[in-house]
């Protein structure tokens, strides 16, 4: 099976949703201040969860930047979690290693995580507790998994382990029911499984393709189907097993032949005359699509609708090369925040060989930045 998918998996395992801004619409942003009574702001509820702790924080942020915040409100303490019995909701976090936040919370606490798991933290994360009116230091114990490598997450003995034990949660979860779940999340999940290379969880990856094969969805079907796609291109190509290619051949077709008359998609199919309904062009799906679509061409679909999808697609996303990041409908090109459009190429291209197809296509001939690994 491709090894290649190991970075796929990971980010399925791990990915957090996108935060909310920290004010509602037309408020100013104002970071509130836990130790004085300031409560989490009404319009701006999504917190973050905070890795292996079994702890999830609400971080203010603005437009998805967490570097203005100093304060971790604790929202959540799974049962039997490390950080159980430790930790309450309403607690707040003021910093790690016995020292205050400085510059990011996020990514202070993920240094610590990553400090604390290796064989020198020996599994000991020390945070800095405020609960009604005291600040001390406690103790979170986690396992320790060792340390990442410098090119992590491939030939690397932490990021094999994290995927076992993720890939082993994942199957038990999807034994029991997947019935209910987002497509995004179960093909996502499917895939995870399928980069772990375990011959014994194939059975269960079968029963997922199958699925997905039989898959349709009568709205919004341009947010499910590129997802949907992906794991059924990867599962043709990495088991050889044909069985499901009707169904990888229709859904490529619909969406192929649901493509704008510019190569765009939006929340739903293109109208008859080739225009998109509705707010328009979405590139959050449009993205997923093409690289889908590509993957479905690799997996041996063959059609002109296609070609000419993936042509028009690809020459509409050049456009944003060199510019800044992908925006989310027809926009300016995003500067406002860290994303890059050629850091994420270079992300996406980390999964698999036929995504950077997509990316080489995409990119064409022209210049770009020096690109930088995922990690």
């Amino acid at each position: 099976m491709k090894t290649s998918l190991v970075a796929l998996a990971l980010t399925a395992l791990i990915a957090a949703p996108v935060p909310a801004l920290a004010a509602g619409k037309g408020q100013p942003l104002v970071v509130p201040d836990f130790t004085k009574g300031d409560a989490i702001p009404a319009k701006a509820k999504h917190d973050w969860n905070l890795g292996p702790t079994g702890l999830r924080g609400w971080i203010f942020c603005d437009k998805m930047v967490t570097t203005d915040a100093r304060q971790i409100s604790i929202t959540k303490v799974e049962k039997g979690s490390p950080a159980d019995g430790v930790f309450l909701v309403g607690d707040v976090i003021l910093g790690v290693g016995g020292k205050p936040f400085t510059y990011d919370p996020r990514t202070e606490f993920g240094k610590a995580l990553t400090a604390a798991e290796s064989e020198a933290g020996g599994g000991k994360l020390a945070v800095t507790r405020w609960r009604a009116g005291k600040a001390e230091v406690v103790v979170v114990k986690l396992p320790v998994l060792g340390s990442y490598s410098s090119t992590a997450p491939f030939d690397c003995a932490k990021s094999k382990r994290i995927l076992e034990q993720g890939c082993k949660a994942l199957a038990e979860k999807m034994a029991k029911s997947s019935q209910q779940e987002d497509p995004i999340v179960r093909s996502f999940n499917a895939l995870a499984l399928l980069a772990s290379g375990d011959p014994a969880y194939l059975p269960l990856i079968k029963k997922e393709a199958q699925w997905a094969a039989d898959y349709s969805a009568d709205a919004m079907q341009t947010w499910y189907y590129g997802y949907v796609m992906m794991l059924l291109s990867e599962y043709v190509m990495a088991t050889g097993d044909e069985s499901v290619m009707p169904g990888l051949r229709r859904l490529a077709l619909e969406a192929a032949n649901g493509q704008s008359a510019v190569g765009s998609w939006g929340h739903k199919f293109a109208l008859p005359d080739g225009r998109l309904g509705g707010y328009g062009m979405m590139n959050p799906p449009g993205v997923p699509l093409t690289i889908s679509l590509v993957m479905a061409r690799a997996a041996r679909v063959k059609d002109p609708a296609l070609d000419r999808a993936i042509e028009l697609s690809a020459r509409l996303l050049r456009f944003y090369i060199g510019k800044g990041a992908i925006p989310y409908g027809d926009h300016h090109p995003w500067i406002e925040n860290h994303d890059d459009n050629d850091q994420l190429f270079e992300r996406l291209g980390s999964w698999s060989p036929v995504v950077r197809e997509t990316i080489r296509a995409i990119k064409a001939s022209t210049d770009s930045p020096e690109l930088i690994r995922l990690k």
